[in-house]
Formats: structure tokens, C-alpha cells, sequence
């Protein structure tokens, strides 16, 4: 656990520094939400123009405060914080809020006072949030911290929120409070200048009174150690995030396919993945799912029973529960003999089953606590919608009573919003997310059934081959010395050999008659291909010409492939055994400014960037993970086989992503690199790869 966060989050005195008397300013409101929100400390306003604020004795300075402070919310001028904060060094405060702002937000003026902050505060072994920030809220009963200048008022529940932006943390609250979700904790990060996203990660993954986790983020501090905490923190509590920035440009830049596949945002949602975090891609999104993982158990699978008592909206429930990869299985035998009991004829006892508009409260308990009971089924969506001559209150109580030990999560879905808003009080006073369309509460369940997937995925074990790594980095450091970025062909083919890549067989050759000796030693047909550093790919030039049958057409395409020296003078001519037959795949890496080191695996070939077919993970890769990026893939059916086609040997391909990984461990001047196509057969001895391209760099 992060020393020192519970001065923040626990504090036993609060000192207001900055604190005021004016309405409409922030110093006033953070004294009146702590005194409001009923902190159980005490509260010491520090202002040097007052002597009583609030009714309390107001202190020219921290110093100045007899009692020890643990907390101090810092709301003065920019110019006076590090004024402020030295106060408070002396004072021996162990927490800060700064609220302030104009720091690095502001410009380079801002931002070298807040470096100045940010030494002073390790300098004597403070924690700080912000500067920039709304503030921090605990609801917890034996604290009622509401170190904020939100106008809205959390209730105590089971979620703990992060905020990078301030600006949107008055929208959370407000939000989270009209649809009943319970807070536990709040932070608004600010600029994280020391607390950061991954700090409350750690803070709260074994605080027993958060039981989600939910973070706004517009940026990662320490990629490689959030993927470290949130892969310990997702398999016992989830984290549901939304992270912006989702188009950020980058692949014009890429010298390879893998480059320019995993630019953008690619990286970040691979991240995510493999941490087990579930990224919603809006705000509203998080507002649909949040409840449910804060108020219901995770459900065990994806079969969902549906009780509605209209037809229409239990159609769309259906639909987009199966959207979402949900299944609505039938009835047991016993619960359909009891439901024949329950319902009138008119009543249809499918999944879902339709109750009609005459379903009375009691009629409702009963279907619902029959379907509850299913032993096939891992949650429940019960949909009401009132009509005149039903009391939304009755029929509420009606659903907690058939939801209640129901042992799986139970959404319900109330359709008339202005008529039962009582109802709606009484379901989430009972533990039960109210959604007023089908389609959310679908969309909540789906999210659940995501995240248990994520969850419950086998970590695996990074496997170690016997390689000539000693090989390799000489290949790789002799073209870096020689001051390339790209490795020639030799260079490349060296370098896959020293990893245990089989390789189609081929041979540079200087006149189209080496060419013709090539394919009539190795057997036609034969590919021939340009290579130079002049040309990055081949096929945008005209430079590959394939299937190859006589030596008339080996002569022919050697001619015309001689075109291209007067664009590439060092152009040289490689003649290579054609593989037949099997399917195209591109594995490959990339470096991310942000992750470092990105392993890609996808349908290949010369239209890999169009179809865009492709998996990615951060490396370093697990056989688990290899595993997982294959068969995510698309063409996974292709792959296994179709239309009575023998499956490829999907053990090679697995083989080789690990290779791969292996390599960019072992090997730190890689930054780009394209397999592509590795050709995969049913035979694994005839996997072989037919193309590739290295990119190296320094300072990885």
C-alpha cells in the first residue's frame, strides 16, 4: 500500500489554507463541505485577513495551529503555494490537497513551480493530490471527508472513482447520485504530480470498502506499472475505465506494417485487456455498467433469463443481450411447470417470459422468483412497464422480494420513469441497478460477463528456447555501428536463424541465370524480389514477382525487376523457393512511446493494412497470451479449417510469437520488425517464413 494516503484519505485534522468568508469561492466551499458533509475531525481554517471563519477561530498559518494537522487543502494564489506547502513541512503535515491551479497546464512559467512543488513535497516525505485538482472525498461513516468544492453530495456505497479531470468531476458526482450509485471514495487527480492513478490502484485494492473501481484517465504515468498492479488488483475487484484519446495519429510514421497497425490507440485497448481492466468508451457507458458491478454479484457465466410483462421490450432486451454475446437458454423442465402455475394462458413461458400488461405485483414476485432459481441460468433482467392501472411502488417491492437470494446478479428495467420514481428508490434501496431501457441493462450485464472472461483467463508462463542470442545481437550491433537502421536481407535472415525461424529457401543472385540455376535446383515454382534500402515495400513498386513455373518466365521477371535500380541504385535481386499452399500471417513488433515493446500477430499478406485482422499485446508474451492473440483473431475460423481444409498447425504459429518475444527481450536494439507473410501449413515443419523486415534504434 502507498505510504502516506491515509493522511489524505483518513485524516484526523483538516487545515483549510486558503480559506475564506467570500461566497462563490473556493476556499469557502471546501470549509462548507467538510463542515456539511460532517467530517469527523477537526477543521482549522487558515487565512491571515480573518479571524473567524465559519464560527471558527481562523490561523494566520498553519504553524500557527496548536493541535497536529494531518491534511491541508492548499486553495491560495499559485505565488503563495510553495510558501503554503513550506508551512506546512514545518507543521509536520503528512497530506496535501492542492487545489491550485496554474501549474504545468499553464505553461513553462507553471511548470517549474511545480517541480519546485513536487521536490519540496518528497523532500520531507509528504503525499500530495494535484495541484490542478477538485479535491478527495471518503464517504466511509467514521470519516465523512469531503476535501472538495463539489456542489454535489455522494452517497456511501461500494465504488471508488478517479478523475484525471477536474472539470468532470462535478458531472461524476452528480451523475452517480442520480442513478443511485454508491461512492466510496473520490479523487480528482489533477496533474499527478505525485499521486498518481496507479498509487490509488494499489491504495485501493485491499481497502475492503471498494469493491469496483472506476478511473477516467487521459494519460499513463507508468504504463509498465499500471499493467503490474491492475493485473493483480482485476483478479479479485474490477476496474472499469474510461481512457480518452483514442485517435492519436502516429502511423504515417511507421516504417512497418506493425508500426502502423498498432498506432493510435491499438496499444492502449491491448493494454487494458491484458490487465484484465474493462474500457467502456464513454462516460455514459460507465454510468450503464457501474451500478451493476457495485450492487450484484459477477454472474458465473453468459446465460441471462429474461421477465418482462411486455412483449416489445423484452425483444430488445433479447437483441442486444445476444449483440453482446449473451445467450438466452430455455427453461428447466421445473421452472416452466411452475411458471404454467403462475401465469395465465395468455402468457408465453419462453426465455423471455412474457407476464402481459396484467401482471399483478404478486404475479411478478412469483415468475421472478421462479426464473431467479433456474439452475441454467447466470442472471436475470426483469423489465416493468407501468401501466395506469399498476403501483409502480407495489410492483418495486414486488421485484425485490422475488430477486431477493436470488445468488446471481438481478437488473431490473422500469420503463416509466415520471410514474415510478418511488419504485425506482425502493429497488436501489434493496441492492438492485434500475436501468430505464432494455438495451442498458443488456449492456451492464454484457460488461459483467466481459470482465469475468478477463478474469478468469489462464495468466500462462513465458517459455524459454534455446537460441543463439550471442548471434544475433552481433548481426544487430555490427548494422548499428555501421550507422543503418535497416537490416539488410542477409542481416534479417541471420538473425531469424539465431531464434529458430524456419525460412523459405533462397539465394541473392546477380543475373537472371543464377536465377534460372536457383529454381531449377530448388524446384519450381520460385518468387523473385527487390531489395534495397531505398524501397521499404516491395509490392507498392512492382518489385515481387511470384509464381514463377519456367525459366522463360524466371528470365522475363528478372529483366523487368532490373527496372527499379534507376529509383534504387543498390538494388539487388533475391530468388526464392515458393511456398505453396497454407495460410498468410504477419507476426511482428513495434516500440510504443508509451508501453515500449508490442508483439502483433494477424491475417497477413499485401492487404494486412486493409483488413486490418490483427492482434496485439504488450510484451512481454505469455504462451497463455500467444494462445489468446490467435484465436482472437477474425480468421481464426480460416485457420482451423474450412469446408473439409485440414486446420493449420496452430502450435508453429504459437511457436514462433514466442520466439519472437524472446527476441525482443534478449535483443534491445529492436524497434520495428515485420514477419510477413509467415506462411502456415497443417505440416509444421512446412511453416516458413517467407518475407521480413528489421528496423533497430538505440534507448529502447
Amino acid at each position: 500500500m502507498p505510504a502516506g494516503l491515509d493522511a489524505i484519505f483518513r485524516p484526523r485534522s483538516v487545515a483549510v489554507v486558503g480559506a475564506s468568508r467570500q461566497p462563490a469561492t473556493i476556499g469557502r466551499e471546501v470549509i462548507h463541505n467538510l463542515l456539511g458533509f460532517e467530517f469527523s475531525g477537526k477543521v482549522f481554517p487558515v487565512n491571515p485577513k480573518a479571524a473567524v471563519i465559519h464560527s471558527m477561530k481562523c490561523y494566520r498559518s498553519v504553524t500557527d495551529i496548536p493541535d497536529e494537522v494531518d491534511l491541508a487543502v492548499i486553495v491560495v494564489p499559485r505565488e503563495q503555494v510553495l510558501r503554503a506547502v513550506g508551512q506546512c513541512a514545518r507543521k509536520g503535515v503528512r497530506g496535501l490537497i492542492v487545489i491550485t491551479a496554474g501549474f504545468r497546464e499553464s505553461g513553462p512559467a507553471g511548470a517549474k513551480i511545480e517541480a519546485r512543488l513536487f521536490r519540496m513535497v518528497r523532500a520531507h516525505g509528504m503525499r500530495m493530490v494535484g495541484p490542478n485538482c477538485m479535491g478527495v472525498i471518503n464517504t466511509d461513516p467514521e470519516i465523512r471527508l469531503n476535501a472538495s468544492f463539489a456542489a454535489a453530495r455522494p452517497e456511501r456505497g461500494e465504488a471508488a472513482f478517479v478523475s484525471q479531470s477536474g472539470a468532470l468531476g462535478e458531472a461524476i458526482l452528480a451523475n452517480a447520485k442520480d442513478l443511485g450509485l454508491g461512492i466510496s471514495m473520490f479523487v480528482s487527480m489533477g496533474n499527478k504530480t505525485d499521486v498518481s492513478g496507479n498509487d490509488l490502484l494499489e491504495y485501493w485494492a485491499t481497502e475492503p470498502s471498494v469493491r469496483v473501481i472506476l478511473m477516467y484517465l487521459e494519460s499513463f504515468g507508468n504504463p509498465r506499472r499500471f499493467t503490474e498492479i491492475a493485473r493483480r488488483i482485476t483478479r479479485k475487484k474490477p476496474i472499469i475505465t474510461v481512457k480518452s484519446g483514442r485517435t492519436e495519429a502516429g502511423a504515417r510514421a511507421a516504417v512497418s506494417h506493425t508500426g502502423s497497425l498498432a498506432a493510435g490507440d491499438t496499444a492502449t485497448d491491448s493494454l487494458l485487456q491484458q490487465c484484465g481492466v474493462l474500457r467502456v468508451s464513454t462516460m455514459e457507458e460507465m454510468f450503464t455498467v457501474a451500478p451493476a458491478f457495485a450492487m450484484q454479484p459477477i454472474p458465473t457465466g453468459p446465460r441471462v433469463g429474461i421477465v418482462t410483462n411486455a412483449g416489445g421490450p423484452g425483444i430488445l432486451a433479447t437483441d442486444a443481450a445476444v449483440a453482446l454475446g449473451l445467450t438466452l437458454p430455455e427453461f428447466s423442465p421445473r421452472t416452466r411447470r411452475g411458471l404454467r402455475k403462475v401465469l395465465p394462458r395468455e402468457a408465453t413461458l419462453g426465455n423471455p417470459v412474457d407476464l402481459i400488461a396484467s401482471a399483478t405485483p404478486e404475479r411478478f414476485e412469483r415468475a421472478l422468483r421462479l426464473v431467479c432459481r433456474d439452475p441454467g441460468l447466470d442472471s436475470v433482467i426483469a423489465i416493468f412497464v407501468s401501466p395506469i392501472t399498476v403501483d409502480a411502488r407495489a410492483m418495486a417491492e414486488a421485484i425485490v422480494r422475488g430477486a431477493s437470494r436470488a445468488g446471481k446478479p438481478v437488473v431490473v428495467v422500469f420503463m416509466s420513469k415520471a410514474a415510478s420514481a418511488e419504485g425506482t428508490r425502493i429497488l436501489r434501496a434493496a441492492g438492485l441497478p434500475v436501468y430505464l431501457y432494455p438495451e442498458e441493462a443488456a449492456t451492464a450485464l454484457g460488461a459483467m460477463n466481459t470482465w469475468r472472461g478477463l478474469r478468469d483467463r489462464p495468466t500462462g508462463r513465458i517459455p524459454k528456447f534455446r537460441v543463439h542470442a550471442a548471434r544475433a545481437r552481433r548481426v544487430l550491433e555490427r548494422a548499428w555501428r555501421a550507422g543503418r537502421e535497416l537490416l539488410t536481407g542477409e542481416e534479417v535472415e541471420a538473425l531469424l536463424r539465431a531464434y529458430g525461424f524456419r525460412l523459405a529457401p533462397s539465394r541473392i543472385v546477380k543475373t537472371a541465370a543464377e536465377a534460372i540455376d536457383f529454381a531449377q535446383s530448388t524446384g519450381y515454382p520460385v518468387v523473385l524480389k527487390a531489395q534495397s534500402r531505398r524501397i521499404v515495400h516491395k509490392s507498392d513498386v512492382g518489385g515481387v514477382k511470384v509464381d514463377l513455373r519456367t525459366a522463360d518466365d524466371v528470365w522475363k521477371a528478372f529483366r523487368e525487376l532490373q527496372v527499379l535500380r534507376r529509383r534504387a541504385p543498390d538494388l539487388r535481386i533475391l530468388a526464392q523457393k515458393m511456398i505453396r499452399g497454407g495460410r498468410e500471417l504477419i507476426l511482428g513488433m513495434t516500440t510504443d512511446a508509451r508501453f515500449g515493446p508490442v508483439v502483433l500477430c494477424g491475417m497477413g499478406g499485401i492487404h494486412v493494412e486493409v483488413m486490418r485482422d490483427t492482434a496485439l499485446r504488450v510484451h512481454p508474451l505469455t504462451d497463455a497470451g500467444a494462445r489468446q492473440m490467435i484465436r482472437s483473431l477474425r480468421g481464426w475460423p480460416l485457420l482451423e479449417g474450412v469446408r473439409g481444409e485440414k486446420p493449420v498447425a496452430v502450435a508453429a504459429m504459437e511457436d514462433a510469437l514466442l520466439r519472437l518475444s524472446q527476441m525482443i527481450t534478449e535483443q534491445d536494439l529492436l524497434r520495428e520488425l515485420d514477419i510477413n507473410p509467415f506462411i502456415v501449413t497443417p505440416d509444421p515443419a512446412g511453416c516458413r517464413v517467407v518475407d521480413a523486415r528489421v528496423r533497430i534504434g538505440a534507448g529502447r
